[in-house]
Parts: C-alpha cells; structure tokens; sequence
C-alpha cells in the first residue's frame, strides 16, 4: 500500500502561480506514471498531466502554463502552475500506479487525499 499526500494548494489571484508537491510514503517503482488530476465542483475528476522518466502529457487546457515533474529518488511529484485561470480551481488530486494509457483516470491505483486551488477573478 502506498499513502498519497498533496501540499501546496491554496487561493491565488488570475494570473498567479502555485506549486503542488506530492511525496508518496515509500519508495515507487519508476516505472509508473505519477500524475495530477482536479475535480471542480460538480465535474468529474478530469487529467490534469502526467510524468514517467522523460514522457509526459497534458491536458490541452494547462499546456504551455503547467509543468510537471518528478523525483524518483524521493517519490515526489510536482504540478507548477502559472498563469493561473478562475476556471483552474478545483481540487487537485495526486495519482500513481498507471503504466499504460496514462492519461485513463482508471489506470491509477493510488490516490491522495487532494488539495483545494482556488484562482478568484
């Protein structure tokens, strides 16, 4: 079992940046995807990006202001986000386990608790 926990959420004006950071409790196989995805309210949970070694993915909707990245010595992962959007707020969910089609919310074993980014206008 590995245990997920997100940091780094908070409220921010449009046009601010954050980072997230999310540490996994033990050791992860490098192998596996790490990814972000958000809920906002009353939507399902969409992906956000993903990272294993050098391949990663975006949603067309944060590529070019978000960049994800990763530490397998540490088992952590972390979303930059700039140029922050009203329509960016959500709650931010950490995710492990995929690898294949690492963009397939049902591809993902582990899961965090979240983190709540909220972007005022």
């Amino acid at each position: 079992q590995v245990h997920l926990v997100e940091s780094g959420g908070g409220l921010v004006q449009a046009g601010d940046s954050l980072r997230l950071s999310c540490a996994a409790s033990r050791g992860i196989s490098s192998n596996s995807y790490m990814a972000w995805f958000r809920q906002a309210p009353g939507k399902e949970r969409e992906f956000v990006a993903t990272i294993r070694w050098t391949d990663t993915y975006y949603s067309d909707s944060v590529k070019g202001r978000f960049t994800v990245s990763r530490d397998n010595a540490k088992s952590t992962v972390q979303l930059q986000m700039n140029s922050l959007k009203p329509e960016d707020t959500a709650v931010y969910y950490c995710a492990l386990g995929a690898t294949r089609r690492p963009t397939t919310r049902n591809e993902y074993s582990y899961w965090g608790q979240g983190t709540q980014v909220t972007v005022s206008s």
